[in-house]
C-alpha cells in the first residue's frame, strides 16, 4: 500500500468535476459500511440513494483498492437472487496516532478496520527536553510504531501527533504549547524531516480536540451530540463537541479552557497568566498539594509515569490520608466551578473527564458535581452532568488515529494497493 496526497487546490477546496463526484461517492459507501458490520450492494444503494450500477462500480473500485472485502451471501426473502455482503476492510490500511505531552508519549496505531496493531505509552521528560530532542524522540518513537505496524501487515497512511497547546493545524504548526515551551514550532515538517525515506503524512492537532473526537466516537458517550470533554494532565484543555461537530473557532484555536482565570489572586500560570484553571486543577498543582515532595520541576527528581503518580494518590485516598483527601477535595470543587462556567456557555449534556481526572473520578465527582448544580444557571432545567472517561490516558492519540482514517474515508482514491515493503531506515 502506498499512498499519494489528495488532490486538492490551494485553500482546501476539493476540484470539481467527474474524478471530484467519484471521490465523494467511494468515501459515501465507505462511511455507510463503517458505520455497519456488513451491508449488501442493495442495502448501500438503498441508504445512499445512489444508482445499483453506481453502487456496483463503486464497490469494484473499493475491492481493487481492498479497502473493503466480500464477507459472505445474505439470503433475503424465499424468492429472489441471494445478495453478497460487503464489509469495511483495509487491513492493509494503518493509521498511527501519536500524542506528546509534558511526561510522556502515547502511541495508537490502528488498520482501517480498527484492529489495535500497537498501543503505548512512554514516559518521557518533554517539558524539560526542549523541541529539538523532543521532535527527535518523536520521529525514534513513531519508526518503531512504522514498524511493528508493517509487521502486523499495515503500512501507515499518515501520523496526527496530539498536543497540548494552540495548533495551527492547516499548517502544522505549534503556536503555543505553554507546559512544553514550544513557541511557532513547526512539527509536521519537521517531523516529517526526521521520519526521512518514510514519506508519511504527518498532521498535528490539539490533543483536547483530538480527544473529544475520540469520545463522541468511542467513548463513554459516545454520540452524545452536545458533549464537552476535559483533559486531566498537567495542562487542562477542552474539546467541545456541539451538534455533533467539533466547535474549533476562527483560528482553529477554541478549547483552551485551562486559561480560564478563575481566581485573580492565584498563582502564574505557565501561559504567563494568573489564576488560569489549570493551577487549581491540573495534575502538577494536585501533585504539588497531595504530594509535596514529588512536586514537578524538583531539581533532580526523575519524572514517572503520570499514571504512576496517579495511582500513588488513589492509594493514599484509599486509607484516608487527610493531606490526599482534602487536597482532592479542592480540585473536585475547582473542577466543579470550571465546569459550571462551560455549561453556562454551551449547555452540553455531559462533561466528560478524562486523565488523572477519571482516575481519581469516584473521589473527585462528588464535589465536582455539587459544585456544578449549584452554579449552573439553568439548572435543574439544563441537565449537565460529569462522566468518567473509559479511555484513559490514550483517548487523544486514539483519536489522532481515528482523524487519519476519517482522511482515508474522506479520499479513497489516496490509498493505492501494494504490499507493505520494509521500513527503509
Amino acid at each position: 500500500m502506498t499512498y499519494k496526497p489528495p488532490n486538492r487546490p490551494p485553500g482546501g477546496a476539493p476540484p470539481a468535476g467527474p474524478a471530484a463526484l467519484r471521490r465523494a461517492n467511494l468515501s459515501l459507501v465507505l462511511r455507510e459500511l463503517r458505520d455497519h458490520t456488513s451491508l449488501s450492494r442493495a442495502d448501500v444503494a438503498a441508504a445512499t440513494g445512489l444508482h445499483r450500477a453506481t453502487v456496483s462500480n463503486l464497490m469494484a473500485e473499493l475491492l481493487e483498492r481492498r479497502l473493503v472485502r466480500e464477507v459472505g451471501v445474505e439470503h433475503v426473502g424465499a424468492v429472489g437472487r441471494p445478495r453478497r455482503a460487503v464489509a469495511l476492510h483495509g487491513a492493509h490500511v494503518g493509521a498511527l496516532g501519536m500524542e506528546i505531552n509534558v511526561d510522556y508519549i502515547a502511541v495508537h496505531g490502528t488498520d482501517l478496520s480498527g484492529r489495535v496493531l500497537v498501543e503505548r505509552r512512554i514516559v518521557y521528560d518533554a517539558m524539560g527536553s526542549g523541541p529539538d530532542s523532543s521532535v527527535r524522540r518523536l520521529g525514534l518513537v513513531a519508526k518503531e510504531a512504522v514498524e511493528a505496524m508493517r509487521r502486523a501487515g499495515a503500512a501507515p497512511a499518515g501520523i496526527a501527533v496530539a498536543v497540548p497547546g494552540l495548533v495551527d493545524v492547516a499548517r502544522g504548526v505549534v503556536t503555543l504549547a505553554p507546559n512544553l515551551y514550544w513557541h511557532e514550532l513547526p512539527l509536521a515538517d519537521q517531523l516529517s524531516c526526521v521520519l526521512g525515506p518514510l514519506r508519511v503524512p504527518v498532521r498535528v492537532d490539539n490533543d483536547a480536540n483530538l480527544a473529544a473526537l475520540a469520545e463522541f466516537t468511542s467513548g463513554v458517550a459516545a454520540g452524545t451530540p452536545y458533549l464537552v470533554y476535559l483533559t486531566g494532565e498537567v495542562g487542562v484543555g477542552g474539546g467541545i463537541i456541539l451538534g455533533g461537530e467539533l466547535l474549533r473557532g476562527a483560528d482553529g484555536f477554541s478549547g483552551e479552557v485551562g486559561h480560564l482565570q478563575v481566581d485573580p489572586h492565584g498563582t502564574q500560570c505557565g501561559c504567563g497568566r494568573i489564576g488560569c484553571w489549570e493551577t487549581k486543577v491540573g495534575l502538577a498543582a494536585l501533585v504539588r498539594a497531595a504530594m509535596p515532595e514529588q512536586a514537578y520541576g524538583l531539581p533532580g527528581m526523575p519524572v514517572p509515569d503520570p499514571g504512576e503518580r496517579v495511582a500513588d494518590i488513589a492509594r493514599g485516598l484509599a486509607s484516608g490520608d487527610q493531606r490526599m483527601t482534602t487536597a482532592v477535595a479542592q480540585v473536585g470543587q475547582w473542577l466543579g466551578l470550571g465546569g459550571s462556567i462551560l455549561a453556562n456557555l454551551f449547555n452540553p449534556r455531559v462533561i466528560v473527564i478524562g486523565g488523572y481526572f477519571a482516575s481519581l473520578a469516584q473521589w473527585l465527582l462528588p464535589h465536582a458535581q455539587d459544585q456544578l448544580q449549584r452554579l449552573m444557571v439553568a439548572a435543574p432545567a439544563a441537565q449537565c452532568r460529569f462522566v468518567a472517561s473509559t479511555l484513559g490516558f490514550g483517548a487523544a492519540s486514539r483519536g489522532a488515529a481515528s482523524m487519519v482514517v476519517s482522511d482515508i474515508i474522506d479520499d479513497p482514491t489516496t490509498i493505492m494497493d501494494s504490499p507493505p515493503r520494509p521500513a527503509p531506515y
